[in-house]
């Protein structure tokens, strides 16, 4: 885990990067989100994803923002209260165990966290218990902030855990079925 320092230089970057280039409902338009659904944004860091998870899932649907950091879930909430977003339910967890119950997800986003990871498999297995079984994965291992693993690295990582299935790969994202 980084060190609060460490968060919230990262967090100001995103937001300097994000003003800058704001791309970020156009990438998730090409996740698939619908309202409605149920999303996971496994990871959130400071939310920059899950404020707009929650508005293409709508009133309806529902964003779980789950990280082990707490100043992400701390900074997840405030966006709550700032844009009374009433769909996102924020979560602290403890190692790749994201507290959830089964079948849980429409959709799996694991965007800007994969380079961290130490133990990818059993991160991928939690996301699989968690995704429905016509539920999809998003995932990528292209890290901004200089953690960069190219799609050749991430790859052999999701086929090796033996559980998803890619079914997608674009330049930004990975698209992964349960098996």
């Amino acid at each position: 885990m980084i060190s609060n320092g460490s968060f919230r230089f990262m967090a100001f970057s995103m937001r300097i990067h994000d003003f800058i280039h704001p791309f970020i409902e156009k990438r998730i338009r090409q996740f698939g989100i619908t309202r409605g659904i149920t999303v996971v944004d496994y990871g959130c860091g400071p939310g920059r994803y899950t404020t707009k998870l929650a508005d293409f899932v709508g009133n309806t649907g529902k964003v779980y923002a789950l990280d082990i950091h707490k100043l992400a879930i701390n900074t997840v909430k405030k966006k709550i209260k700032k844009y009374n977003l009433k769909n996102i339910e924020p979560i602290l967890i403890d190692g790749y165990d994201s507290t959830l119950p089964d079948d849980t997800a429409d959709v799996v986003c694991a965007i800007d966290m994969f380079p961290g990871v130490k133990k990818p498999t059993d991160l991928l297995k939690e996301i699989r218990r968690i995704t429905k079984k016509d539920g999809i994965l998003i995932i990528d291992g292209w890290h901004e902030t200089g953690n960069y693993q190219p799609p050749s690295s991430v790859i052999p990582k999701i086929l090796d855990s033996d559980i998803w299935d890619i079914i997608e790969e674009t330049s930004d994202h990975l698209k992964c079925k349960p098996r």
